[in-house]
């Protein structure tokens, strides 16, 4: 999923500090604003893909004109689908079933049967 979010930078110090007021404790830091932004991304995506993983409510964005911060506010894109294919990518163990002949057929042309299931399952699902 994607979401926008307002989001806080402020000079820290020679760092960037970052704040997403509407994500209790979604704070981070870059060494500059390109950095920063990344950052922000990265931490929201974090974030958001815990709530969709325990099915908790995704908070709704607040307006940009309604966010009252002394830096720079702007809206930053969050892609929990892209942090998970980034940071989520621990094998998970699968038991399948499949017919007797086709699984020998396999075996014998040597069939990488993970490398074929994450290929249909990525067609499948439209995911790059």
């Amino acid at each position: 999923m994607k979401y926008v979010y307002p989001v806080v930078f402020e000079d820290d110090e020679g760092k960037v500090g970052v704040t997403v007021p509407d994500l209790p404790g979604c704070y981070t830091f870059g060494d500059t604003m390109a950095e920063a932004i990344e950052m922000a991304q990265d931490a929201m995506g974090m974030w958001l893909s815990d709530c969709e993983d325990r099915h908790l409510p995704i908070p709704v964005a607040t307006p940009l004109k309604k966010v009252q911060a002394s830096g720079t506010v702007s809206l930053v894109l969050a892609d929990t689908d892209k942090w998970r294919r980034q940071f989520d990518n621990k094998a998970v163990k699968k038991t399948l079933t499949i017919p007797a002949w086709l699984n020998k057929k396999a075996e014998d042309a040597r069939v990488n049967f993970s490398q074929v299931l994450q290929e249909a399952l990525l067609a499948r699902l439209g995911v790059q």
